[in-house]
This record gives C-alpha cells, sequence and structure tokens, in this order.
C-alpha cells in the first residue's frame, strides 16, 4: 500500500448468539451488513450489545433485526437512538428472496449468529434455522457429554505415558 498504510482485514467478534445453537438446527448462514447510526457504532465498539432473544423478519422486500439490543452510548446525549429499534440488514436482494421462499414454504427462521467487524465496518452473520424439539435438545447435549468425556480420558492416558 502506498504511504506505508495498511489495510484493516481483521475481523474481531462483538457478540455471539450461543443459545441460537442450542435452540435451532442451523442450515444456512450469511453475512449481511447493519444500518447503523454512529453513536451505535460506538457503542458496539464499546462492546455493550447483545444477540439474545433476536430474530429477523423479511418485510416488503427488505430485511430486518428485531430484539437486538445496543445499549445507548454514554456520551451521545441527544443522538442516541432507542435501544431496541428494529435495524435494516444489508443483503443482495436475491439472497433476500431466496431466504423469504424457504421461510414461508418450510416454515424456518432467521436467527442473527454473532455481530463482528469486518475492517471498519459491523457485519452480521445470519442463520437459516429450523428449531429443535426437546428430545433433539437432549440428543446435542448426550453427544456433547460423551465427546467430553473421550476427552477427558484421552487427556488422562496422555499423562499417564508421559
Amino acid at each position: 500500500m502506498p504511504d506505508g498504510k495498511k489495510k484493516k482485514s481483521d475481523s474481531r467478534v462483538i457478540a455471539e448468539n450461543r443459545a441460537a445453537r442450542h435452540e435451532y438446527f442451523i442450515t444456512d448462514t450469511y453475512e449481511a451488513g447493519i444500518e447503523l447510526f454512529g453513536t451505535e457504532v460506538k457503542s458496539i465498539r464499546a462492546g455493550t450489545v447483545n444477540l439474545k432473544d433476536s430474530y429477523c423478519r423479511i418485510e416488503d422486500g427488505e430485511i430486518f433485526a428485531y430484539g437486538f439490543h445496543i445499549s445507548p452510548y454514554e456520551k451521545g446525549n441527544i443522538y442516541n437512538r432507542a435501544p431496541l429499534r428494529k435495524k435494516r440488514l444489508l443483503m443482495h436482494r436475491r439472497e433476500i428472496m431466496r431466504l423469504h421462499e424457504k421461510v414461508t414454504q418450510q416454515g424456518m427462521t432467521i436467527i442473527p449468529l454473532s455481530l463482528y467487524f469486518s475492517g471498519s465496518r459491523v457485519k452480521m452473520k445470519v442463520g437459516l434455522c429450523k428449531g429443535k424439539k426437546l428430545y433433539d435438545k437432549r440428543d446435542a447435549a448426550a453427544a456433547e457429554t460423551a465427546r467430553r468425556d473421550m476427552e477427558r480420558y484421552r487427556r488422562s492416558k496422555e499423562r499417564d505415558d508421559i
């Protein structure tokens, strides 16, 4: 780059929706930009964001995130926005239409999975999800417990061999 400036290409995760992986089967993931105001970006940089209980809905060919909480920026005074206002996501129209078809025909839902910086821009990873039943959650918990037990056993055997 000229003048010795480096382009930022880091992608730093700000928040994750861990409950989504427990509650849903995630079939596809998409990257979306978010339409934000200046004080919201500053608040996100401070890490005061929560994705729990958030979801996305498609309205009039546009996709919006609901229940996505960004705390007001403490130095923002009159420029702060409502913390739970709906936020428009920026995706290609073809992707939105494809998602709309799957949501209406197959009964799936769109859930925000994580929020991260891509360079200086805030991006959101959204997932096309299908809800888990109670027995699916139990099976997943049992498989995770078995995996952990096998890993502990393997580590203890490695320590004994040394």
